[in-house]
């Protein structure tokens, strides 16, 4: 049987590899992106990916998106939610504005993306979640009290939700990427990368397909006995 899995934040960086990772292991694969259309078709060119735009920070764009998705490709057995931005600032400097759009983007996609299918899985008695918290959820970021915030709450969401269906077949697992190479982190002024990668014990940023590797283990049938934990993926930068 193949599996369907959904990628949020899966046409650029971590979520494309992501993507790819998981067709290339047989899943057939939707990768969500929010804006990107060019970003998006020229994924979707490369690898031959379905993709849908549509903003996970919206219950009902979430709703609406997720059942195309199920009427295109059939009942989604896997939810990787791996979309996020950043909006960095010092909290005494942080507008309303800067707050609220990490937390519903960042954190209330997890409700979004996760409340439309879980009836699903829970009818059909398996299912997969996935959800990428960061480094910065575990050890907490000056300058990000918005994003480590949102990111400690995905901890938190994956812990109650394991609890809540692990007797129905469904795993709820969490990943905590450390700094990885990707767009973002390249655009890291050289000296401030320099000194990120001087504190990573393994001396090197992470790869986006370490992160996807981590993802096939946790949506693997053989992992069912794996659900409420946090594979922290941070080459020993933090040590949980």
């Amino acid at each position: 049987m193949t599996r369907v899995a959904v990628v949020t934040g899966g046409t650029r960086g971590i979520g494309a590899s992501i993507s790819a990772a998981l067709k290339s292991a047989g899943y057939t694969v939707a990768a969500n992106y929010a804006g990107n259309d060019e970003a998006a078709e020229k994924f979707k060119s490369e690898t031959g990916i379905a993709v849908y735009k549509w903003d996970v920070g919206n219950f009902d764009a979430c709703s609406e998106g997720l059942s195309k998705v199920e009427n295109d490709l059939g009942p989604i057995d896997v939810v990787v939610n791996n979309a996020g931005i950043t909006r960095d600032g010092m909290l005494h400097k942080m507008t309303p504005e800067a707050w609220n759009e990490v937390i519903r983007v960042d954190l209330s996609s997890m409700f979004n993306m996760t409340r439309p299918v879980i009836d699903g899985m829970r009818m059909r008695g398996h299912g997969r979640i996935i959800n990428i918290s960061s480094i910065n959820g575990q050890k907490g970021q000056m300058g990000q009290a918005n994003y480590s915030a949102a990111k400690a709450g995905i901890i938190g969401f994956t812990k109650a939700l394991a609890l809540e269906t692990a007797r129905k077949g469904i795993t709820v697992n969490c990943i905590a990427p450390g700094y990885i190479n990707t767009d973002m982190v390249a655009a890291v002024p050289e000296k401030v990368l320099e000194s990120i990668i001087a504190a990573i014990p393994v001396n090197r940023l992470g790869r986006a397909e370490e992160i996807a590797h981590c993802v096939l283990f946790l949506a693997d049938e053989k992992a069912g006995f794996i659900t409420g934990s946090t594979i922290s993926a941070n080459g020993g930068q933090y040590l949980v």
